[in-house]
């Protein structure tokens, strides 16, 4: 659903100057958003999965490891489709507290894509350079937008997310790098026209809760602090909007309903975007791929 569609729906959660600074922005932040019992409930449910990594010594389809972890001092980045590794999650993401605050700009009918749990352990987890979102999974339209929902808060020193506002109403970059590889990241000529003075960053107590137009140029550094930085980031679009390629993080949920009804017919925003890999040979990770890519800019 296109915006001037979901503006014509009376907002549910956002006061009308809020939905206006999403779309004006391509960002949004709700200061402790989310009650002290769900906050609760997502962080047993993540004590469990974080449990469970103790056993792993490389990163896999679920976690993805920081460098030193361990059985006695478990150091996760990422854990992939929390929703099917602990149900807690699955409840929350398809809660109305999250689909009711998707619906005010994305619009009544609401689908879920994928998501992820950003552990970000702390003593210097690694960054996450500038990128946008949407042409690692492009979409009829841009209606798809990330949650993101800080379990423990975010300081200043633990990396927390960073915005380029106004950016999701200019240019799509190339997500490949200078040798052709898909890197999740600007090039650093594209990079070096963004101005520190105009990057915006999220931080707050636990349960700050952001949204993220899926064109948004944003991006983290790292987590320099000793505590880690859990964000649960779950990704939804309206129910009109189609992806059109493979999705590179599946789950049995990918295009369930979570709010409203199935659509009759598909909404189609004709500016192009870029298309990524064929997901279907193998599923990367994006903080790889760019590791990769740095790799390979310093072999030139």
């Amino acid at each position: 659903m296109k915006p001037q569609d979901v503006l014509k729906h009376k907002p549910l959660v956002l006061t009308e100057y809020q939905r206006a600074a999403y779309f004006r922005d391509g960002y949004l932040v709700l200061e402790s958003y989310v009650s002290p019992d769900w906050l609760s409930r997502l962080r047993a449910a993540m004590t469990e999965v974080v449990d469970r990594s103790r056993a792993e010594t490389r990163s896999g389809d679920v976690f993805v490891l920081e460098q030193g972890h361990s059985a006695s001092d478990p150091r996760l980045h990422r854990v992939t489709s929390p929703q099917d590794q602990h149900p807690a999650f699955w409840d929350f993401i398809s809660d109305p507290i999250m689909t009711d605050l998707v619906a005010d700009v994305v619009g009544p009918d609401v689908k879920f894509h994928h998501a992820k749990l950003n552990v970000k352990a702390g003593k210097g987890s690694r960054e996450f350079k500038w990128h946008q979102d949407i042409q690692a999974w492009p979409h009829t339209d841009y209606s798809p937008v990330t949650v993101g929902v800080y379990i423990d808060g975010c300081s200043d020193d633990q990396g927390p997310l960073a915005f380029v506002p106004g950016s999701h109403e200019g240019p799509l970059y190339t997500m490949y790098d200078e040798k052709g590889g898909f890197a999740v990241a600007l090039r650093e000529a594209d990079a070096r026209q963004i101005r520190e003075s105009e990057v915006k960053r999220a931080t707050g107590g636990p349960g700050t809760t952001l949204l993220l137009n899926c064109r948004t140029i944003h991006g983290s550094t790292q987590n320099r602090s000793s505590a880690a930085r859990p964000l649960l980031l779950p990704v939804y679009s309206s129910a009109d909007s189609f992806c059109y390629v493979p999705s590179p993080i599946t789950s049995p949920h990918m295009g369930d309903i979570v709010r409203g009804k199935p659509a009759t017919y598909a909404s189609f925003d004709l500016r192009p975007c870029e298309l990524p890999p064929d997901w279907r040979a193998g599923y990367r990770a994006p903080w790889s791929l760019q590791q990769e890519s740095e790799k390979a800019r310093m072999a030139m």
